[in-house]
């Protein structure tokens, strides 16, 4: 019996891919930079800005800080698809207009967790709660000069139905995912990138180069 990847440290099997200790993740790039950063997410997505964004590790690096918006408590998200949305992005907006922060990662948790009821009508809610909020961190962003770069790790809420099988849809798609820059920089962003292409572009709006760890390549070309 082999494992593809380690499910558990004590399962006694041979593991074809290893986990790997990361170094120079986004993060810790940054901080050895001496840069400020904010993690903020609800519950629900904590760990994915956090320990999972860190390379597997919980400790914060040096200039970074987490706000956690405590989820809503209801059996399934399709009763409450707004989830704790409103009251992340208060404190998102607030962060970007304090401008103390370099660098800030948020992740709206709706059109996944949502979209894993497979109820339709709380999806469609979801997305138009997602897009209310981030009119107004874009709004936020244009009267303090930022910039930001909006995306996804897979998809979900774009696929309710499945036409083949004829049952309710309820997990991850792997179809592409959009990567929308905003800002006032004349720029293109390349198509057919992938997701360690992400970190890369960031550092480039950022004028910083890459560490060699990180095997992406920014997807921005500058128009002049």
């Amino acid at each position: 019996f082999v494992m593809t990847t380690e499910y558990a440290a004590d399962i006694q099997a041979d593991c074809a891919f290893p986990p790997e200790d990361l170094h120079n993740t986004l993060g810790e790039y940054l901080s050895n930079r001496g840069m400020t950063q904010l993690r903020i997410a609800e519950t629900e997505k904590y760990a994915h800005v956090t320990f999972f964004f860190n390379g597997g590790q919980e400790t914060l690096f040096q200039g970074e800080d987490r706000i956690l918006i405590p989820s809503p408590k209801v059996a399934t998200y399709d009763l409450k698809p707004e989830m704790s949305a409103y009251e992340l992005t208060d404190e998102l907006v607030k962060a970007i207009t304090g401008c103390q922060y370099d660098v800030i990662i948020c992740n709206y948790a709706n059109c996944d967790q949502v979209g894993h009821s497979g109820v339709f009508d709380a999806a469609v809610k979801a997305v138009e709660v997602v897009d209310a909020c981030l009119d107004r961190v874009l709004e936020a962003l244009r009267q303090t000069g930022g910039e930001c770069l909006i995306t996804a790790d897979h998809g979900n809420v774009e696929k309710m139905f499945d036409t083949e099988s004829g049952q309710v849809h309820t997990q991850h798609t792997t179809l592409p995912v959009p990567l929308i820059y905003v800002g006032q920089r004349p720029l293109i962003l390349g198509e057919n990138g992938s997701l360690a292409d992400v970190a890369a572009t960031l550092l480039d709006l950022l004028d910083l180069p890459p560490p060699p760890e990180m095997t992406g390549h920014s997807l921005v070309s500058f128009v002049h």
